[in-house]
């Protein structure tokens, strides 16, 4: 686990273009991903958390029926690290089959 520099951080932004990056806390990047109703949405929070679990970093996240609201940061390095990136990239790919066609999706 490494804590993102600056020179990472403008990486991070231009790859992972649907996450916004926010100077709070050290660093964190937040996302929210719309789904087809609360199964489908809570079906992501399991996939997802079975992948936080592996890394041992996890998100902070809330559900709300289908939607689902992602924020990341490593709270021992006081803001990003390689971790978010990892995860973030894995709530992308985990989503992606699932995407709904909406604003904020």
């Amino acid at each position: 686990m490494k804590k993102l520099d600056a020179g990472d951080l403008q990486e991070l932004v231009a790859a992972l273009p649907q996450w916004q990056h926010d100077t709070a806390r050290g660093g964190t990047i937040s996302r929210s991903f719309v789904f087809r109703d609360f199964v489908q949405a809570f079906g992501f929070m399991t996939q997802l958390a079975l992948e936080a679990e592996k890394r041992n970093h996890h998100p902070e996240w809330s559900n709300v029926y289908n939607r689902v609201a992602i924020t990341l940061t490593t709270h021992d390095l006081g803001g990003l690290s390689t971790l978010d990136l990892e995860l973030a990239r894995k709530a992308d790919a985990l989503y992606a089959p699932l995407a709904v066609s909406t604003p904020g999706g």
